[in-house]
């Protein structure tokens, strides 16, 4: 699903004109990003958490001239869903399984 679509199924369910909605949730995502780029977590209840997850400094290496190189820490964005979202996935029977190659 892309962003069109979600924008198109919210359009849809509360008739709101699309324009209104795209510029809504185009703000939401502004705010979850200038708000996790300064460093908070975002909470929503019943969804989710927005986190900054820190990853710490480790080695890794150039595989085509077989060097190492350090790999410096940084807090790499993630999505925490809240335990009734994950209960609701675990019991949903619309899930596609995707096959590996």
């Amino acid at each position: 699903m892309t962003k069109a679509d979600v924008i198109s199924i919210i359009s849809k369910e509360t008739k709101i004109d699309k324009a209104e909605v795209t510029s809504i949730v185009e703000s939401f995502m502004e705010v979850v990003k200038a708000s996790m780029t300064d460093g908070n977590d975002i909470f929503i209840r019943g969804f989710g958490s927005f986190v900054n997850k820190k990853k710490a400094q480790k080695i890794g290496r150039v595989i085509t001239r077989n060097t190492p190189i350090v790999i410096p820490e940084r807090y790499v964005p993630t999505f925490k869903p809240c335990k009734e979202f994950k209960e609701q996935i675990k019991g949903s029977k619309k899930l596609k399984v995707k096959k590996v190659a």
